[in-house]
């Protein structure tokens, strides 16, 4: 079984994909010394920033059309949208967010997303986490030495957190 997970972003969107045997999302929960998951693959889509939106937009469409055509993932999720500094860039996020969805909804494939604070929780057991303590987390739990960038590395804790959320680890070691 293989997850995407995506961080949409208007000039980095990042994904990051992981698998692991079917059975095991019905197993036990994942931890750092029981590891059902193994990474993949990740990176960013960059776009450039003085291209046009539409352009911009048709190009991160391609571009993970492409992606999920190479990888053909069994499950995708994505980073719902939490906030934005201004009306410009939220529409900008939003719009990026509309072809991220509509690249997934094109493989038939149900999307699952997560706030952000579900995937800190998920992955580094606090909500509120910090962009470095998730990289060395997603790091730690994947078992990989890659140098991760912060994008990919959010990526690729989104699909950690759906693997979490389909197992009932709703985050690891933290009680509520």
């Amino acid at each position: 079984m293989k997850i995407l997970g995506i961080d949409p972003g208007s000039i980095k969107c990042g994904y990051g994909i992981i698998s692991m045997p079917d059975k095991s999302i019905r197993a036990a929960r994942p931890s750092i010394t029981n590891r059902q998951y193994r990474y993949v693959s990740s990176g960013i889509i960059t776009m450039q920033a003085g291209k046009l939106l539409h352009v911009r937009l048709k190009e991160l469409y391609a571009s993970l059309a492409e992606l999920i055509a190479e990888y053909q993932p069994d499950e995708i999720a994505v980073e719902k949208m939490f906030f934005a500094k201004g009306i410009k860039a939220a529409l900008s996020l939003g719009h990026t967010r509309g072809v991220v969805l509509a690249a997934a909804a094109s493989t038939g494939l149900y999307i699952h997303e997560y706030s952000p604070l579900e995937v800190k929780k998920a992955v580094v057991g606090y909500g509120k986490a910090d962009k470095s303590q998730v990289q060395m987390m997603v790091k730690q739990l994947l078992g990989t030495e890659r140098q991760l960038t912060p994008d990919s590395a959010d990526a690729l804790a989104i699909a950690i957190c759906h693997v979490h959320m389909k197992t009932g680890a709703a985050y690891l070691g933290a009680d509520a």
